[in-house]
């Protein structure tokens, strides 16, 4: 905002500095700046605050309003009015291109020596004008240069420091997934496997001792149904630890999970697909992790579409309930290059967290197209002790 500001302070000076230098030099009796320098400069100073939109344009004109004002009989500071067309070749030089910067100053140059010429012509050939000359046109070129130097240079150490930070972000989340997935196979091998044991001979010994004290059932009861409840927040743990974008709370709702692959399915069809869909409307069933699993599925499987589909093929999708969980089938005709082999990153990482919740996803090329085919459960809970959906 400063810097704005400062920019058009700077514009719209000459304004009030031009009247200033013409009144300055004005001595009544002895010396009148004369009418037409007043319009002519007035002029210039008002084109000079309208030029940023077309610095060659504004440099040209205010180069040929200098020529008869060097013509003109002026004095004292009047004389510096001018000599805005060098502050316009400084700008050009800023702010346009080679060629353009060219122009302006051969335009530049030959209005001083124009001007100098009507002013004195005498002294047209004399070392003092080239010199004069050469300053008055190389000092405002190197000056732009030089700003326009440091500016693409601050630019570029912006960029440079933007892109480290960036990679630095990406590192830092990259380590935070490693490390979240590490956690999640340590609790799935130590922990998940043991709580699973509990609960299988917990149901063993209730059959070899059933018949007992009712107070024994029911304390097996309890214990089995305490082990079975921990058994499930520990899957969802172990998606929630494989997958940091569980922080984003709105996703967990199920009107926000639907609206998302809803719009994924809009995206789709944006891209140039036919793009066919049913999608239970109670998908409400499924539990927070299970909701986001199915979302990162349909977005996953719509991205290979759109990557490796070529445009207007046809694509079908439908998420129907399916014993305890739902079914998520999606298949594509039209394939441009190579199917998707379904060894991706990303359908490899759909594939693992899944199989955490107990469900199952499988990828496959068809003779004209491909297929993903997930059966995801409703809630950990829900799922078998062992894999072994049929899809």
């Amino acid at each position: 905002m400063i810097d704005i500001r400062l920019r058009r302070t700077i514009r719209f000076a000459p304004m009030a500095l031009v009247p200033i230098l013409l009144i300055a030099s004005t001595f009544p009796g002895e010396f009148h700046v004369p009418l037409s320098y007043w319009l002519l400069g007035c002029a210039s100073a008002a084109i000079f605050a309208v030029g940023d939109r077309a610095p060659l344009a504004a440099s040209i004109t205010l180069s040929a309003l200098s020529v008869p004002m060097f013509a003109a009989q002026a004095w004292g500071v009047s004389e510096l009015v001018p000599y805005l067309g060098a502050v316009a070749l400084g700008e050009v030089a800023l702010r346009s291109s080679r060629a353009s910067r060219i122009f302006a100053a051969v335009v530049w140059a030959g209005a001083l020596v124009l001007g100098s010429w009507l002013d004195h012509p005498d002294i047209l050939w004399r070392w003092a004008t080239v010199v004069s000359t050469a300053l008055f046109v190389g000092l405002p070129l190197l000056l732009g240069l030089y700003v326009r130097s440091q500016r693409e240079l601050a630019a570029t150490y912006g960029q440079r420091a933007a892109d480290a930070e960036a990679r630095t972000a990406t590192a830092e989340t990259s380590a935070r997934s490693a490390e979240r997935t590490a956690v999640a196979r340590e609790l799935h091998d130590l922990v998940a496997h043991h709580m699973a044991a509990i609960v299988l001979r917990i149901g063993v010994a209730r059959h070899v001792i059933g018949g007992v004290d009712p107070r024994v059932d029911e304390v097996f009861d309890d214990v089995h149904l305490t082990a079975s409840d921990a058994l499930a927040d520990i899957r969802r743990l172990l998606a929630a630890l494989r997958d940091p974008s569980l922080d984003e709370v709105p996703l967990v709702d199920p009107d926000a999970v639907r609206s998302e692959i809803f719009d994924a399915i809009d995206r789709t069809r944006r891209a140039g697909y036919e793009v066919k869909a049913h999608v239970d409307a109670d998908i409400s069933e499924l539990d927070a992790i299970s909701r986001l699993s199915l979302l990162r599925v349909v977005q996953e499987a719509l991205t290979n579409v759109m990557k490796h589909a070529a445009t207007a093929s046809a694509v079908n999708l439908s998420i129907v309930r399916k014993g305890a969980g739902f079914s998520v089938r999606i298949t594509n005709i039209g394939v441009k290059n190579s199917p998707p082999s379904g060894e991706g990153y990303g359908v490899v990482g759909m594939r693992e967290r899944i199989a955490l919740l107990g469900g199952q996803l499988a990828t496959a090329a068809t003779v004209d197209g491909w297929e993903l085919d997930a059966w995801i459960p409703a809630a950990a809970d829900a799922a078998p002790a062992t894999p072994g959906h049929t899809l």
